[in-house]
């Protein structure tokens, strides 16, 4: 195998430098300082003293923590949906049907339009005398009810994550080689046979990222719990980052919104570790 000269490696180190050195100063230094600063009793008026796991400690015994944790956790059902559905609207629009552009961009919408006004409109959908309720011919208050106010800040991530994650799944689908296709369609393949044999194995590298992506977006669930329900009713809603930012910001308890945020960075680590593991493309 041939190396590549020295001047092209020291030219490609000197073009990622300006990016390098943003993300050290502003993502990697923050995330390596407030790591430290979970295990302290920082504070803004008094001097910082190292106490170990104590803030630790604190949070695993405490049930709103507790309850967002295992609420993040139960967010991560929405991740083979998100993909299954992304996927299936990517083979939809996938295709050179007159005004097939107007229904990508339909699509597309919810990625770009903002939190509070995905809060209002679905805030409106989801009240008593709501839309959904008037269609259903029901009268449940869906964000008042801890029996379902989860399930439905769920609905509104996934509805919100579709559109994202087709564009990727529509790059990658348009990548994949006709000729592989054509080849497959000779030998009389079907067009399942196709699908399977051809299109997702050429798809396993942009599964694999937004598999990744999607597990740490259902992991980090804040602005939809803010927007419309601010944690309640009952706490049901709470996840861990939002327990962080209750803590952090709205009760200036920084070291236990810093271990919060420490607990849910190593689960998102692990997870991603996990999908890196099974969802790797198999080079043969």
């Amino acid at each position: 195998m041939s190396r590549v000269p020295v001047s092209r490696t020291f030219a490609a180190w000197l073009f990622l430098a300006p990016a390098l050195v943003l993300l050290a100063v502003f993502a990697f230094w923050p995330v390596l300082f407030g790591s430290v600063l979970a295990f302290t009793d920082f504070s803004l008026v008094r001097p910082t003293h190292w106490v170990g796991f104590d803030n630790f400690r604190y949070i695993f015994n405490n049930e709103m923590f507790v309850t967002g944790l295992k609420n993040s956790l139960v967010f991560l059902l929405i991740v083979p949906c998100v993909q299954l559905g992304a996927l299936g609207l990517a083979v939809l629009v996938n295709t050179q049907l007159p005004g097939i552009r107007l229904f990508r961009a339909a699509y597309y919408v919810p990625v770009v339009t903002t939190v509070s006004v995905v809060g209002i409109m679905w805030g409106f959908m989801f009240h008593e005398h709501g839309a959904l309720n008037y269609i259903l011919g029901t009268h449940i208050g869906w964000l008042q009810d801890d029996t379902f106010a989860l399930a439905a800040i769920m609905f509104v991530t996934l509805w919100r994550g579709l559109g994202w994650y087709m564009v990727m799944y529509l790059a990658a689908l348009q990548s994949v080689p006709q000729e592989m296709q054509e080849a497959a369609i000779l030998d009389g393949a079907s067009r399942w046979q196709r699908f399977w044999h051809i299109t997702v194995p050429m798809l396993r590298p942009t599964i694999m990222v937004c598999t990744i992506l999607s597990v740490l977006g259902a992991l980090k669930a804040y602005q939809e719990v803010d927007v419309l329900t601010q944690g309640g009713p009952m706490n049901s809603t709470f996840t861990a980052l939002y327990y962080a930012y209750d803590q952090g910001l709205k009760h200036l308890k920084l070291p236990r919104a810093l271990a919060a945020s420490f607990i849910v960075s190593l689960i998102c680590i692990g997870i991603a570790l996990l999908c890196l593991r099974y969802l790797k493309p198999k080079h043969r």
